[in-house]
């Protein structure tokens, strides 16, 4: 009897659903604040109070003195839950790792005082600094979200177009915190997530369109201004729901050929404006000459056989097109010598 081995059953594991961002309310700071300030002196009354009425044997009463120091305990235990937050600023309510709320209500607050802070430290590294030798900067606190408009530069990144011409090119993003939920649990620092983001998507859009001398109703990056920008902001914006990031406005602020090919396209520009040129005076020199003759012909100023014609065009274009000054030479015969 033969028995057959199966495969092993492999599960993935789904994936982690979004948090959802519920806006609460919390106490009044400033009911708190004479909540805890009562508290803080009945406690030092009582303590007093409890020392001065001492019996017969020096001992004082032990109950007012258990009650007081409870009652100093707590008030020294409530001072940590007062937070303020100014206008179009939140703060995220996590107690035991649990998300409880979001606080977008600016004013003085109270709330638990075991809610986390989430004090996270940054150290950043200067140009000419090593990591060894890097300085603390500053603390932040992780829960605290600002909700303003802010601005992104991006580095001035060089990429190939969609012909495969190396350019430069730089954008600069306007956005906001929209979902603070998102930001804080779904990505691990959401202002670094906007940072890397934010420079992929500049380099996929730029590797989709050229940079210009597109086709017949062709969108380029050096022409196509609003429909650009408008694509840069609908792929921000798609990469950056994840963090609960709402993009406001996205544009490119530089813009060129990348330095080894920069010298051959300013040739190629500089010989199809040439032509541009010579094109239209051409066509104003037709125009004019064409003008000429009719008007001659129409007031019978001279009479012009084909020949004489063929002439007078001939030495108009000259007049016209030439980019040197003309001298006329006189002709003191007739017309026909």
């Amino acid at each position: 009897m033969t028995t057959t081995n199966l495969p092993s059953e492999t599960r993935t594991p789904p994936p982690a659903s979004p948090t959802q961002e519920r806006v609460i309310t919390v106490g009044s700071g400033a009911l708190m604040l004479t909540i805890v300030l009562l508290l803080f002196f009945g406690g030092i009354a009582g303590f007093i109070t409890s020392i001065a009425m001492q019996d017969h044997r020096g001992n004082p009463d032990y109950l007012l003195l258990v009650v007081s120091s409870l009652s100093f305990f707590c008030s020294f235990l409530l001072m940590f839950g007062f937070f303020t937050l100014q206008p179009n600023e939140a703060r995220v309510l996590v107690l035991f790792g649990r998300y409880i709320g979001t606080v977008r209500q600016s004013g003085f607050h109270w709330g638990n005082p075991f809610y986390a802070r989430g004090i996270t430290m940054n150290i950043q590294v200067g140009q000419a600094q090593s990591q060894a030798t890097a300085g603390l900067r500053r603390a932040t606190n992780r829960y605290r979200i600002s909700l303003r408009a802010r601005n992104f530069t991006s580095d001035r990144l060089k990429v190939n177009d969609n012909r495969g011409n190396p350019i430069e090119i730089a954008a600069v993003i306007v956005w906001r915190v929209q979902d603070t939920a998102h930001a804080v649990f779904d990505v691990d620092d959401y202002e670094n997530y906007v940072r890397i983001q934010s420079e992929s998507a500049v380099r996929h859009l730029a590797s989709r369109y050229a940079y210009d001398h597109g086709e017949e109703n062709e969108v380029t990056l050096r022409s196509g201004g609003d429909e650009v920008a408008e694509a840069l902001r609908n792929e921000l914006q798609r990469r950056l729901a994840k963090a609960g990031v709402t993009v406001e406005e996205a544009r490119i602020t530089h813009l060129a050929y990348a330095p080894e090919i920069a010298q051959s396209m300013l040739r190629r520009q500089q010989a199809e404006a040439v032509i541009a040129a010579r094109q239209k005076i051409v066509h104003g020199a037709v125009s004019m000459v064409d003008m000429a003759l009719k008007d001659l012909a129409d007031k019978h100023v001279v009479n012009l056989d084909d020949e004489r014609k063929a002439a007078m065009v001939s030495n108009l274009m000259i007049v016209l097109c030439g980019e040197t000054e003309v001298r006329p030479v006189i002709n003191t015969g007739t017309l026909y010598t």
